[in-house]
């Protein structure tokens, strides 16, 4: 095993910031920044609306080692603006993905994002398209884009749409994934539909657990940088096509997991109607005992 940094393995992947994550994922010493501090390139819009910019505009990308093996990294930056997509932020990720064609190399993409910038919808939206064609033009050259989610503000509004078509995606409990967020829906719809306070109901129904057993997610593990480490590279080892064929069987599980689960109040009926023992203990159960019900689980093939 290559080399790892000395903290890596005590190091909460849900407490570092972006550069911990990159430091702990790959090969000590190995990562070399794009576009980094020295450049500053910053959002055009943000003093706008008097809003303080960050030099790397929450997003950090470059290149480096794992295992011995190439790859390329981006990292968002939670504590940026809830990581949020904007016009630079996306355009750094999507010169990322199409670098990697050129370059063939596989990319990890270290996700951690509330959405788009309400300051840059219309940019933040359009990046959004870009990057996820991006992934789809590199996935169909070979190329593994492997997404990595735990971290403060979760993977949320377009980065879930993106997550969704990664060729694979490590989580851990506390990686929490939806297309609209606990707060987005209880303003929309009303708090008696969904209380974003009660952190229980955040968890069981966004949460990595849930996401995992339902077959949204390929992967779980602890909240440690190893962990993830260890992970992405078995991801890496796994090599997948993105055609039609492989499109039209995704959609085929999706609509056999509306029919079954659709209707559920709770995620804890899914996981009862899964067949997992016990499916009340499932939020508090440690990784190991999680992985064993989860993998015992009756009809697995039918969530994942």
């Amino acid at each position: 095993m290559t080399a790892v940094t000395a903290n890596t393995v005590s190091l909460s992947w849900y407490e570092a910031s972006a550069r911990q994550r990159i430091d702990a994922l790959v090969d000590a010493g190995s990562f070399s920044e794009f576009i980094g501090p020295e450049l500053r390139e910053t959002s055009p819009h943000l003093s706008i609306f008097d809003l303080p910019e960050q030099f790397d505009d929450g997003i950090v990308i470059g290149r480096g080692r794992l295992d011995g093996a190439p790859v390329l990294v981006a990292a968002q930056e939670g504590r940026f603006m809830g990581g949020a997509f904007g016009e630079v932020h996306g355009a750094k990720l999507t010169g990322l993905l199409r670098a990697a064609r050129t370059l063939n190399q596989n990319v990890l993409i270290l996700f951690d994002t509330g959405g788009v910038r309400l300051q840059e919808a219309n940019a933040g939206e359009l990046a959004i398209a870009e990057i996820m064609r991006a992934v789809v033009e590199a996935r169909r050259t070979g190329i593994q884009i492997v997404g990595l989610i735990g971290g403060r503000a979760g993977c949320y509004g377009g980065g879930s749409l993106i997550a969704g078509i990664c060729s694979r995606l490590i989580v851990s409990e506390q990686g929490r994934i939806s297309v609209s967020g606990p707060e987005v829906i209880e303003t929309n719809k009303g708090i008696e539909e969904f209380d974003s306070r009660d952190r229980a109901l955040v968890w069981r129904t966004m949460g990595g657990k849930h996401r995992y057993l339902i077959g949204g997610a390929d992967t779980f593990v602890d909240d440690a940088a190893l962990a993830f480490r260890h992970a992405a590279i078995d991801a890496l080892k796994i090599t997948g096509r993105c055609d039609a064929a492989v499109l039209e069987n995704e959609q085929t599980r999706l609509e056999r997991r509306l029919q079954r689960f659709g209707t559920a109040g709770d995620a804890v009926e899914i996981w009862q109607t899964l067949g997992v023992d016990q499916p009340t203990e499932i939020p508090g159960l440690p990784t190991e005992t999680f992985l064993r019900a989860a993998n015992n689980r009756e009809n697995a093939d039918d969530a994942r």
